[in-house]
């Protein structure tokens, strides 16, 4: 990863709105990897922001785009339009403000929107992916052949 690939951290930081803090973490809740907030309101684009995740198989891709609809709608925030259900390589949540992005890692990284877009200002959404959350707890072992 180059120095311009970096995500950005500095005291300039762009917010992401509570909104597109609320799909990260939906995303991130089902697993997606690689997640990617794009500022795009400096480069005058149709909407102000991308978040782009990538998930390894088309029921992934699906899950994904999914929990983030479902904890959108949760709030009352619907997608103005979906694009690629029916296949799920890459499927696109339209929200005006803001646009999500869930791509199979092949097809992201054939259609490369964080190339094309590379004057956007990349935002760090790690911090938003809690990782202070508890660690699942393991399966207690099976119990020993004396205490059945």
């Amino acid at each position: 990863m180059t120095t311009a690939d970096q995500p950005d951290t500095g005291p300039d930081t762009p917010t992401l709105p509570d909104v597109l803090r609320r799909a990260v973490r939906a995303a991130g809740d089902k697993k997606a990897t690689d997640l990617v907030a794009l500022d795009l309101r400096p480069v005058d684009a149709f909407t102000d922001w991308f978040l782009i995740c990538s998930g390894q198989t088309q029921r992934h891709v699906r899950a994904i785009a999914d929990g983030v609809e479902e904890s959108l709608r949760a709030i009352g925030v619907k997608p103005a339009h979906i694009e690629g259900d029916d296949r799920a390589d890459w499927i696109l949540l339209d929200y005006f403000e803001f646009i999500v992005h869930v791509f199979q890692p092949a097809t992201r990284a054939f259609y490369g929107l964080e190339r094309l877009w590379g004057s956007a200002t990349k935002v760090d959404v790690a911090p938003l992916l809690a990782p202070d959350r508890p660690a699942p707890r393991p399966d207690p072992p099976p119990p020993a052949a004396g205490d059945r």
